[in-house]
Formats: C-alpha cells, sequence, structure tokens
C-alpha cells in the first residue's frame, strides 16, 4: 500500500461559537497556552510524517498562512536582541518550502465539500484529514498512532480515530459499530451520525482523524447533502465501506474539543498543566481560586 504523506486540515469554519473572539481572527488561531490550535494539529502531523499538508481555506484566513511562512522583520529583531531560543523556535514550527498548499472553499458546504476541494491536490494516494478543532493530548499523538496501524494492514483501507463517550451524549456525535475483539483496527460494521441512545450501535465516537482512501473524492463529487443542508463526510465514508473496509482506531490520549468553549478552556489548563515551566505555579493558582 502506498503511505500517508498528505493530511488536509479544513480550516474555512467561521467559528461563530467564539464570537466575538473570531470576528477579525480565525477560530484556529486561538491559542491553547502559547501555540495556536492549527499549530498544535499540524505538530501531530508532522510527527506522524505527513510531508504535505493541505489547508483548506476561507475568507479571512489568510493569517494561517502568513502563521506558516517566515516573517524577516520578525527574524531581523531577534537576531538583533540575541533572542536565540525564540529564533529556533520559530525555525522548528516552519515547514519547509513547497511542503504546504492552500486552497479555497468558497462556500460553507460542509466538511465533505471541505475535503473534496483538496482532490487535486492529494491526487491518487491515500491521505489524513485532521480537525483543528479537536486536540487530542498523548505522545504519541493520535495521528501517529492511526498511520502506525495503518502501517500493519495487508489491503486498502480507512481508518477513523474512536474514542468512548457516555451513552447519554451519543446523540451528539458520530458513532460506530464495530466487531468485538481487542485489535488496535477494529472492524466497523456501522456508522451512524447522531443516533438517538437507543439506536446506536456502541458508544465510540469518531474524533476528528481519518485516514482516507481517494476513491471517496468521486463519492464526495456527487454526493447528496444531508443533515444541514451540507455534504457530510460521513455519508460518504458510509457509501465507501460498501467497497471498501473501514477500521476504527481506539487511541491513547485524552481529546478536548476546542470547538467548544468549554473544551477549550480545559485544554489550555491540561496543556499548561503537562508544561514544567508552567505547571507548579499554575497548580497554586488553580488552588487558589477553587478556594
Amino acid at each position: 500500500m502506498k503511505p500517508v504523506r498528505k493530511a488536509i486540515f479544513p480550516v474555512a469554519g467561521l467559528g461563530t461559537r467564539f464570537l466575538p473572539a473570531t470576528k477579525a481572527m480565525p477560530k484556529e488561531m486561538l491559542t491553547v497556552v502559547d501555540r495556536p490550535l492549527i499549530q498544535h494539529v499540524v505538530d501531530e502531523a508532522r510527527e506522524a510524517g505527513i510531508e504535505h499538508l493541505i489547508f483548506v481555506t476561507g475568507r479571512n484566513k489568510s493569517v494561517i498562512e502568513d502563521h506558516f511562512d517566515r516573517q524577516f522583520e520578525l527574524e531581523v529583531t531577534l537576531k538583533e536582541r540575541n533572542k536565540k531560543n525564540e529564533l529556533t523556535l520559530l525555525a522548528e514550527d516552519t515547514p519547509a518550502a513547497g511542503s504546504t498548499s492552500f486552497t479555497r472553499q468558497q462556500s460553507p458546504l460542509g466538511l465533505g465539500h471541505a475535503v473534496w476541494c483538496a482532490r487535486d491536490i492529494v491526487g491518487n494516494e491515500p491521505f489524513a484529514v485532521v480537525l483543528p478543532d479537536v486536540l487530542v493530548q498523548n505522545e504519541p499523538g493520535c495521528l501517529k498512532q492511526m498511520v502506525d496501524a495503518y502501517a500493519t494492514q495487508k489491503e486498502k483501507a480507512n481508518l477513523i480515530a474512536v474514542e468512548e463517550v457516555p451513552m447519554d451524549r451519543v446523540h451528539m456525535y458520530g458513532i460506530v459499530g464495530v466487531e468485538k475483539g481487542s485489535a488496535k483496527a477494529m472492524p466497523i460494521t456501522q456508522m451512524v451520525e447522531k443516533p438517538k441512545r437507543e439506536d446506536a450501535p456502541s458508544n465510540l465516537s469518531i474524533t476528528g482523524r481519518y485516514i482516507l482512501q481517494p476513491e471517496i473524492f468521486d463519492i464526495l463529487e456527487n454526493q447528496q447533502t444531508g443533515a444541514g443542508g451540507e455534504i457530510q463526510l460521513t455519508d460518504a465514508m458510509i457509501r465507501l465501506s460498501k467497497e471498501q473496509p473501514f477500521y476504527a482506531v481506539k487511541f491513547e490520549g485524552r481529546s478536548y474539543d476546542c470547538g467548544s468553549k468549554l473544551g477549550f478552556l480545559t485544554a489550555n489548563v491540561a496543556y499548561a498543566l503537562n508544561r514544567k515551566d508552567l505547571a507548579p505555579e499554575l497548580r497554586e493558582e488553580l488552588k487558589a481560586l477553587l478556594g
């Protein structure tokens, strides 16, 4: 099988749940501690061996492109002030020349449509989809775990990251049913978008990380709109699952839904507590706040 070299980052959303903060700044540039959300997921992709980063953007998202470019004025200032650590950090975070691509999703037609917009850049090879709204805290990262699981497959396959959620919340997620077993990649038998509790095949939710085969582009091209009047990626995956196997990867680590205010705030605390330079003092501040 061909290796997974490319990853799509859908970043065209409006971020209305974070207004007014996102009125002029993309939600993907909101920071968890001192790194934008989009930088966190790009770090995860690069750790997994991704060579080409594909950003599907919208209007007013040019700051994301600027973030992954060099800023010569800043570099000159840092050199003049002998800020060697900061210069090293910027160099490490800047992708190599030619390793990023940007394409536009002109209309907000859903995740499936955003993925389809990157079809010509991906070409005829497997690719990852990484949602910047979802952070997964773990070493190795979620996508690295998925790429490792993908490498063990003996046939062309698609992988979806999943995690357990309480049964009283399954109606909030895409849910998969799987064949029982202890394998790292469990065969998926069913996919349902936001099922009622009594109809859910399990409590395993789809968690914003995918490895997909290029045949899904042909399906997305003719995909009818689904929930919310949008072209849903889950609907296309259900159709592709009739022709190719899908596997669920129950990853190690904790996810944070940074598309919600509570999840975003929790992620900031969790990531800060994982920092040696911040954790001791932050713990004391939290104790004081909690009384």
